[in-house]
């Protein structure tokens, strides 16, 4: 590969270079740099494909992992095609899946369609990307093509899917129409003629399946780029709106900075690399300082500043580092906080935190009300079976959520 890369033009290394920054694999490199280099030679882009199924309304930052490297992409020059799973949504993606995925309706996909790309644009070149929707082709195919193209992979490959595999040896169901899943996604490739795909890690399965049905169809194959899957603010599990682990991209300022000020050092490094548009060098620089008694908060807010003045403004970056200091620094709470209005007074504590959105779950917390981690009005409270009565208190979570309750 290196003797390859020295033949090639400065412009294709750097591109080469591009591609491979935070990525967890590409395969194949050899085929990317030939593609690269033909479409340098002809001046025709290459087509860069991306898809997500809506299955919830809104993104968050491990979502802008992939979207990033589409923008890196984007901005040398290749055609960006953010391909929204419409038809697949109601299929449900197995990846991962120790069960079958219950699938979506038409009415929650159409829902949670209308916000993807408009998030997706807060990343993407809104001007210079083509939205397009797997229903175009897949709904027109019916029963007879489903058939045909069905036939043109064999339950065997198939049975080569981890999961799938692990779910089998376990005597845990799988349904056929999960099998539909991977060949409808890998036909969006053929349709749309893509030259790479981009997903995720656990997407690799998938995105191989539609590098061979392109053969299929006498098609080029196209290459793949898997990125890792984002650790959240906890930085075990994949970032998530489930686990409560997340930063949404429409975060309120405040809220976003705070989040991300609340991830370890060590974590920090690993947002750097895969949401931060600096330079490689940039962060090698940033960090050998750090190693050598800079103080990591100084690169923790930067990073904060960074990421919130993408999705917001620089002003609003800069408001949210003033109000973080004031009240971390100072004890101040938040001027502004959301509010809630909740009847049944008087109320458990647990009830009150979960209907706040405070609490995910019940067990989540009593779990901060056990580690001392919840306030009302500024005292800390221990009492897991405290009840509250009528009347307006303001809430606090840890150090960075907060919610005044009206409760009647």
């Amino acid at each position: 590969m290196n003797g390859r890369m020295e033949t090639v033009s400065g412009a294709v290394q750097a591109a080469m270079e591009v591609t491979l920054r935070g990525c967890d694999e590409l395969l194949v490199q050899e085929e990317w740099l030939d593609k690269l280099a033909r479409s340098e030679a002809s001046g025709q882009p290459l087509r860069i494909k991306l898809g997500l199924d809506p299955t919830a309304p809104d993104l968050h930052l491990g979502h802008t992992v992939v979207l990033n490297k589409m923008r890196q992409l984007q901005d040398l020059g290749h055609t960006v095609i953010f391909l929204i799973g419409d038809f697949t949504a109601m299929i449900g993606d197995p990846s991962g899946r120790n069960n079958t995925r219950p699938p979506l309706t038409r009415e929650q996909i159409a829902q949670n369609a209308t916000t993807y790309f408009e998030q997706a644009a807060m990343v993407l070149d809104r001007e210079r990307t083509e939205i397009r929707y797997n229903s175009e082709w897949s709904d027109p195919l019916g029963a007879r093509g489903m058939i045909e193209l069905a036939a043109r992979y064999t339950v065997a490959r198939m049975m080569e899917r981890d999961d799938f595999s692990k779910r089998f040896k376990a005597g845990i169901p799988i349904s056929v129409h999960e099998f539909l899943y991977p060949l409808m996604q890998g036909y969006d490739s053929v349709a749309l003629r893509s030259d790479i795909e981009l997903g995720g890690t656990d997407q690799k399965f998938n995105l191989l399946v539609g590098r061979e049905l392109q053969r299929e169809y006498g098609q080029e194959p196209q290459c793949i780029l898997t990125m890792p899957l984002l650790e959240g603010l906890d930085g075990v599990e994949k970032m998530s709106k489930s686990k409560g682990n997340y930063v949404g991209i429409t975060d309120a300022p405040a809220e976003m900075f705070g989040k991300l000020m609340s991830i370890s050092d060590e974590l920090m490094w690993r947002y750097y690399e895969l949401l931060s548009f600096r330079s490689l060098d940039e962060i090698i620089v940033l960090r050998r300082a750090c190693d050598e008694g800079s103080n990591p908060r100084d690169a923790k807010v930067a990073l904060g500043i960074e990421i919130v003045t993408r999705f917001h403004d620089r002003a609003a970056a800069e408001a949210a580092h003033a109000e973080f200091d004031a009240r971390f620094r100072e004890g101040a709470m938040p001027e502004e906080m959301p509010e809630f209005i909740l009847g049944g007074a008087p109320l458990a504590l647990v009830q009150v935190l979960k209907q706040a959105g405070l609490a995910p779950s019940t067990s989540e917390a009593y779990r901060n009300i056990d580690q001392g981690g919840v306030r009302i009005d500024g005292s800390r409270v221990s009492d897991r079976a405290l009840q509250l009565g009528a009347g307006t208190y303001v809430m606090q979570v840890g150090k960075r959520r907060f919610a005044r309750v009206i409760l009647a």
